[in-house]
């Protein structure tokens, strides 16, 4: 797999990123995907408007994880100048890639006439793009993601991608659904085949929809020739996914799926990282760790009985003696090409300062 790298400036190597999802790229979730070996990560989409106005809740999703890796920041909104004037921000907080969200298939964002919903004004999506370009220095590339389309009988994609292109975008990602299939059906692989085929060589695109596995992420490449994919959902249960790719880019076997262990670690270093933050009270922690622990135990025996067990805990110390008695803990090195300089260590030399920070082994 050959790396991308975005205005000649930002390179992804693999060329694989995380999706942006709200509730879920948070600092811990990208931190673990960028020690697996995710080429890119992106932040929860954030509302231009909340930015601009100092919503604290908003702000606190600009947290840049620690591995020293370029981050983007996903942005939405209607608005050229209040669009731009966030994506100021967000770069001041440390965004490398300003990506903005022309995909988003949510109501509340949709009933706003932003996300997928500019699929419908293309006139206003380019202002848009131009806006926030111009307000960025050259090195700080500006991105899209969109669908293929509003719906069946209005699948634009391509087209749309080459007047973002056109407007400043340097990069496009393309989710295969129409905004009106939100995650139903299948993504489109050749709606995305022919976006690739639309946009100028240099530009590149990347494949969104369904890639759960090696072999997803294979059929995307091969029927669409696009230069890279986007993962979303299936990170959420098997994050590990990114080491498998990381490893098989680089031409070294593929370990695998993750064993219980490594998973267990998984757990307990965003559960460390998340205390790290320090943005919210232990027991808030606790209770919003309870979707990524029930979504990567839940094809392991005896997980139904596990997650009732976790969704009783408030307390830090004991949602991490019931991961480490269901799982394990296998320590993880962070992801090093092959002849690569080894990390300072295996947690990809992340400071954790919290007070609250727990042991990542058993007591």
């Amino acid at each position: 797999m050959i790396p991308i790298t975005v205005a000649g400036r930002v390179c992804i190597d693999p060329p694989v990123v995380l999706s942006p999802m709200a509730g879920v790229t948070t600092m811990p979730m990208r931190t673990i995907c960028e020690q697996l070996g995710v080429g890119l990560t992106v932040t929860e989409f954030l509302s231009a408007d909340a930015l601009c106005h100092g919503a604290q809740k908003t702000l606190d999703k600009l947290w840049p994880t620690g591995t020293g890796k370029p981050f983007a920041v996903q942005i939405f909104g209607r608005e050229p100048e209040v669009l731009a004037n966030a994506a100021v921000m967000v770069h001041e907080a440390g965004a490398e890639l300003v990506d903005i969200n022309m995909g988003c298939p949510a109501k509340r964002v949709v009933r706003g006439m932003a996300g997928s919903a500019l699929m419908q004004e293309p006139e206003l999506a380019e202002q848009l793009v131009a806006a926030v370009r111009r307000v960025l220095p050259d090195r700080v590339p500006v991105t899209v993601k969109h669908r293929a389309g509003w719906d069946d009988a209005h699948r634009n994609a391509p087209e749309f991608a080459v007047r973002m292109v056109d407007a400043g975008a340097a990069m496009i990602t393309v989710h295969g659904r129409t905004r009106c299939q939100g995650f139903k059906g299948y993504a489109d692989h050749a709606i995305i085949a022919a976006t690739r085929a639309a946009v100028p060589a240099h530009v590149p695109v990347l494949g969104n929809g369904d890639v759960g596995s090696l072999g997803d992420l294979s059929r995307m490449r091969k029927n669409t020739g696009c230069d890279g994919v986007m993962i979303g959902r299936a990170a959420v249960s098997d994050p590990w996914l990114f080491r498998r790719i990381a490893c098989v880019a680089a031409g070294a076997p593929d370990p695998g799926p993750a064993r219980p262990g490594q998973l267990g670690w998984l757990v307990q270093r965003y559960l460390e990282l998340a205390l790290d933050m320090d943005v919210m009270p232990e027991s808030r922690v606790v209770i919003e760790m309870r979707k990524f622990v029930a979504a990567v135990s839940k094809s392991h025996p005896g997980a139904a009985s596990f997650r009732a067990l976790v969704n009783q805990v408030t307390a830090a110390k004991a949602l991490h003696d019931l991961v480490f008695s269901f799982f394990g803990c296998e320590p993880i090195e962070a992801w090093k090409p092959p002849d690569a300089p080894s990390p300072a260590s295996s947690h990809g030399a992340i400071a954790t300062s919290s007070r609250r920070a727990i042991s990542m082994t058993a007591v």
